[in-house]
């Protein structure tokens, strides 16, 4: 069976991108579109995507119409255009008093208004559409009313009378929390006492509980972190909420784009290889540090790190445990982020005080993202939590060994490799401290010296398959399991 899906996300990629948020939206929507599935992306039309040269066309009927948050009348309208490498078709919410901003997201006092009414307007543009979704499927905290929505102010029309309802948690997190005097913003009226009540009271409303509440199935970006969230320690004040779900909240591990992500025909690369011909990955590898002006010869552990430098991200480790290795063996270390002011200073010192061991881009490039998976010997990922993490898996394909802490997306798509037996795909420890990442470390240096265990490493996680065809058929599951099959 084909589903009508009506898909809410804040985030697509190439198009609008902080993290795996986007990359997700694009490869999901992709995914089911491309099995023939009828699945309408709404998306803001934000400043960064107006200002990028693909075609746009406005979608006649949804022109200049109106909505009412709070008193406050907001007039949007809706445009086309094809996502990128693909056929399907992208609406998006153009409300330059909204979105023409110059980031994704703001500090801004209307920062909840401006998914509110992407949630809004994709219902909207449904009735006018006459599109009747099988599938509400929303997306962490932007578009988590739209479950409740779906119950409430849309439940008259019979459009949406048999309409399930999906939310993906992809960073429990970030909950989109604002404050109570808003709630009319939300339009719910006399329903208005379907708000969480001890929260309103607290003078508060926080939009990713509403979702958990609501939604018919919630679901998450891999079974580990389905798991830990429902604990106090990686709950974030929600699992109890949670816990009450049961078998309503299920861990599905992302998957992969490999049109995108692809040794063997990446864009970026001038050489390509793959697990049946490894070699020019070498010659990337110094292609790479020569572009750089850095010494990484065959015997020079290459380490690369592409992330949000957040705490999260467990990138207060780092100033703990590599001074001391860059010192004393053959190490390079590469990144790529931005996020914390203190942690982008922590690696820009590391950059300062070891000027040819240490390279450190500020921001982030697609481009050097692609380089470093592919030039580096190791993918660094030391993560406090990790709802699933997508570089681990990028990294597999690219024949770079992710190391990795036993969390979340992290547990459930690398294994330990064991010497003893040749099997597994990583480096990977336990706790979150420093002893823990220089173990790891020093594991890795080990086993890069030992060439034919690393080898066996490498090709073990270049044989892993993560893509969508398989990740993808699990959310058809879910589907199924809410709507049923005719």
């Amino acid at each position: 069976m084909s589903y009508r899906v009506l898909f809410v996300t804040a985030e697509y990629a190439p198009l609008a991108k902080t993290g795996g948020l986007a990359d997700v939206s694009a490869a999901l929507s992709r995914y089911l579109h491309a099995r023939g599935d009828d699945v309408r992306v709404f998306i803001p039309l934000y400043r960064r995507i107006a200002e990028q040269p693909f075609e746009r066309r406005p979608v006649e009927f949804l022109q200049n119409l109106g909505l009412s948050l709070g008193g406050q009348e907001y007039r949007y309208s809706v445009l086309s255009g094809r996502a990128p490498g693909s056929s399907l078709e992208l609406y998006f919410i153009d409300c330059p008093a909204l979105y023409d901003r110059p980031g994704i997201y703001t500090t801004e006092p209307d920062e909840h208004r401006r998914f509110v009414l992407l949630t809004r307007a994709a219902f909207e543009c449904s009735q006018r559409m006459g599109f009747a979704p099988h599938i509400l499927h929303c997306n962490d905290w932007h578009t988590a009313f739209g479950p409740l929505l779906l119950r409430t102010l849309y439940a008259w029309d019979r459009l949406f009378s048999a309409t399930k309802s999906v939310l993906t948690i992809h960073n429990i997190g970030y909950q989109g929390i604002f404050s109570a005097l808003e709630a009319n913003a939300l339009g719910l009226g006399e329903a208005s006492w379907l708000l969480h009540q001890e929260d309103l009271a607290a003078g508060r409303i926080n939009s990713l509980l509403h979702g958990i509440l609501y939604a018919d199935l919630v679901t998450t970006v891999s079974p580990t972190y389905a798991r830990e969230i429902c604990t106090p320690e990686y709950g974030v004040g929600l699992d109890g909420f949670l816990r009450v779900r049961g078998d309503r909240l299920v861990g599905i591990l992302n998957g992969v784009d490999y049109e995108e992500w692809n040794p063997a025909t990446d864009r970026h690369l001038p050489l390509h290889y793959s697990r049946d011909n490894p070699a020019g990955k070498a010659a990337v590898k110094q292609a790479f540090a020569e572009r750089l002006r850095i010494a990484a010869g065959t015997d020079t552990l290459f380490v690369g790190l592409v992330s949000r430098l957040v705490a999260q991200k467990g990138i207060e480790l780092l100033p703990m445990v590599l001074p001391s290795l860059l010192r004393a063996r053959s190490i390079v270390f590469v990144a790529v982020g931005n996020g914390e002011p203190r942690f982008e200073e922590s690696v820009a010192a590391l950059q300062r005080a070891f000027p040819e061991r240490v390279v450190y881009h500020r921001g982030y490039s697609e481009e050097l993202a692609h380089w470093i998976e592919a030039a580096s010997d190791a993918f660094l990922m030391p993560s406090l939590y990790e709802p699933c993490g997508l570089n681990q898996m990028y990294s597999l394909k690219y024949g770079t060994v992710p190391i990795v802490r036993r969390t979340g997306g992290l547990a459930d798509s690398v294994s330990a490799y064991s010497p003893s037996t040749g099997q597994g795909t990583g480096i990977v420890f336990d706790h979150f401290d420093a002893p823990a990442l220089r173990w790891a470390l020093d594991a890795t240096l080990a086993l890069f010296a030992r060439k034919d265990h690393w080898q066996r490493l490498v090709a073990n996680g270049m044989a892993e398959d993560f893509s969508w065809t398989r990740q993808g058929a699990l959310y058809i599951d879910q589907y199924r399991r809410l709507v049923g099959p005719d």
